[in-house]
C-alpha cells in the first residue's frame, strides 16, 4: 500500500529508494493474454514449440508487457495526502535489458528521482524503476516514469 504522505513532505523523499515489490511470476497465461489484447502475436511470445528451437529456448514476455507492470507493482511509492487521482504522464527514458522467459518471476525496485510541483495542486512525480528478473544478474528493463499527481485542498 502507498505510503500518504503532507503533499509539502513529498519533495523530501527525493533520493529515497522504496523497499522491492513482491515477485510476480509471468505465466504464458497473461503473456497470451496481452498478445490478444495488443494483437502482438510475435511467434517468441506465443508460439511455446517454436520458441523452444530458437537461442532464448522458449518464450518471452513481451517488453512492453514487462513495462506494463509498473503501475501493479507501484504499492511502495509515496503520494501525498488529499490526493482524488494520479494519472501516468509518461515515461523520460525506457530500455529492455533483458528478456524475461516465461515462468520465470519478476519484482520493482525503485527510487524517487524529482518531484516537481506546478502550482499548489499539481505536481510531477519522477521514478526510477528496475524491473530484477529472479535469479539473473541483468534487469529486465529500467524505465524513467512521471506520474501527475492533483491534489485537494
Amino acid at each position: 500500500m502507498n505510503k500518504i504522505v503532507p503533499k509539502d513532505e513529498l519533495v523530501n523523499f527525493v533520493g529515497t529508494k522504496v523497499e522491492p515489490t513482491g515477485w510476480y511470476e509471468v505465466t504464458q497465461e497473461r503473456i497470451n493474454m496481452f498478445a490478444e489484447c495488443t494483437g502482438d502475436n510475435y511467434f517468441m511470445h506465443v508460439d511455446v514449440e517454436k520458441a523452444k528451437k530458437t537461442d532464448l529456448g522458449g518464450t518471452i514476455a513481451h517488453g512492453l508487457l514487462t513495462l506494463s507492470l509498473t503501475p501493479y507493482l507501484m504499492d511502495n511509492f509515496p503520494v501525498p495526502e488529499n490526493m482524488p487521482h494520479g494519472l501516468n504522464y509518461g515515461y523520460d527514458k525506457v530500455r529492455f535489458l533483458a528478456p524475461v522467459r516465461t515462468g520465470k518471476r519478476v519484482r520493482m525496485h525503485g527510487e524517487v528521482l524529482d518531484v516537481h510541483w506546478k502550482d499548489e495542486h499539481n505536481c510531477k512525480f519522477k521514478v526510477g524503476v528496475t524491473v530484477e528478473i529472479e535469479g539473473e544478474e541483468k534487469p529486465a528493463l529500467y524505465a524513467e516514469w512521471i506520474l501527475y499527481y492533483e491534489t485537494e485542498a
